[in-house]
């Protein structure tokens, strides 16, 4: 048994009228994956005729067997002499396959169907994210002092988009799936496939994030080609192969971070920006000890300068102040501090002259060290209060 390709003038033609059944299936719709048509006794009449529709697969079902299919849109003629025709189109070496598993041994007929698949790309399947995923952000790296290595800000982020897929292998999606049911819609197998396709999206953020891609998180909606092209090389979606199904495009929308991430993004910034603008301050100021340093006329006014920054700052500077210019403050600070006390005063024993000094200013007396009476000149005992001569307090 087999299908023989009838000719395209046919239809319309008398010949229509020699044909003793027509079966075709209307355009399915998007919703639609797979549909059984029969004849009203169940069996496919010698000479029936088979319309195939563009998107559209047909297979031969007989009594639990597969003996012919085709990809191929045009119409066909159902000969019982034949051998299987396998215009395949896309599909040859599947339904080759096919037909090499489930010969028919010759035996009676008790149900013979055609099963349509709908092998054009099904659309507008939505997807997100139930829970946040951990994702690696090498926008905000963090510098390890160290190592002298950098590690990306660990973020949350829920994910939402769309993606396509389409019938890949019609044999393996009627046995692991569809089976022989009447019908088998979209609805029935989307719940399912959105959680397969979530788990693949995950194992694909955790490669744009890590040190090879380096893919910033919130430019993950751009990265289209990208995912589809790391989850074609490393079979992320395995699961869904498996079913006979393969996903033909994928596209993020949007991308949200969770409340905790958004948190540490903001810290992260308020954090680089004073460190920037702590970096700036300190080139300035060193570069201004500098400029202070090498002015000679100006030097007092440019440390000023440097003293009023350093306030006005708020103490960003920190320890950069604590410098040359600090020290060199502090030094002059105390000189200027420290000044000459005045020298204690003397009365010379010889010309009775009050003089400083260890030796007499008028007569060149040597300073005797022994108490003397300030007003006489009389030499007095220690612990003298009073001189005895004159009376001076001592």
């Amino acid at each position: 048994m087999g299908l023989i390709k009838a000719a395209a003038k046919a239809i319309g033609s008398t010949l229509e009228d020699q044909w003793k059944e027509a079966i075709r299936c209307e355009d399915m719709a998007n919703d639609i994956l797979m549909i059984k048509k029969t004849t009203p006794t169940g069996v496919i009449s010698n000479k029936s005729t088979l319309i195939v529709a563009p998107g559209q697969c047909a297979i031969i079902y007989d009594n639990g067997k597969v003996i012919d299919a085709t990809a191929e849109e045009g119409v066909y003629t159902f000969d019982e002499s034949s051998t299987p025709s396998f215009f395949a189109g896309q599909f040859g070496a599947v339904f080759k396959e096919m037909w090499q598993r489930f010969t028919y041994n010759g035996a009676t007929a008790k149900e013979q169907a055609v099963f349509f698949f709908n092998i054009k790309e099904i659309m507008d399947n939505k997807f997100g994210t139930p829970a946040p995923i951990p994702f690696q952000d090498w926008s905000h790296p963090i510098p390890n002092q160290m190592t002298g290595s950098i590690t990306p800000l660990r973020v949350e982020v829920k994910c939402f988009g769309k993606y396509t897929f389409k019938i890949a292998n019609p044999a393996i999606f009627m046995s692991e799936i569809a089976g022989t049911a009447n019908i088998y819609k979209k609805t029935d197998l989307v719940e399912q496939m959105r959680s397969e396709v979530i788990g693949t999206f995950q194992n694909v953020l955790n490669e744009l994030g890590n040190s090879e891609h380096k893919i910033p998180v919130l430019e993950l909606p751009s990265q289209t080609d990208e995912i589809k092209q790391i989850m074609d090389q490393q079979v992320f979606d395995a699961p869904i192969r498996k079913r006979g199904l393969a996903l033909v495009g994928f596209i993020v929308e949007s991308v949200t971070l969770d409340e905790a991430s958004e948190k540490k993004i903001d810290n992260y910034e308020l954090s680089s920006n004073s460190y920037m603008q702590q970096g700036t301050l300190v080139g300035a100021y060193a570069q201004a000890t500098k400029d202070a340093a090498n002015n000679a006329n100006g030097a007092a006014n440019g440390f000023m300068g440097i003293g009023m920054m350093n306030m006005t700052s708020g103490g960003i500077v920190g320890g950069a102040a604590q410098g040359p210019w600090q020290q060199n403050h502090t030094q002059t600070a105390s000189q200027t501090q420290q000044e000459p006390q005045e020298a204690e005063k003397w009365t010379c024993s010889n010309c009775k002259a009050i003089v400083s000094g260890k030796f007499c200013s008028e007569c060149g007396t040597k300073k005797n060290e022994k108490t003397v009476c300030k007003k006489c000149g009389t030499q007095l005992a220690p612990n003298t209060k009073f001189c005895p001569e004159c009376g001076e307090k001592c």
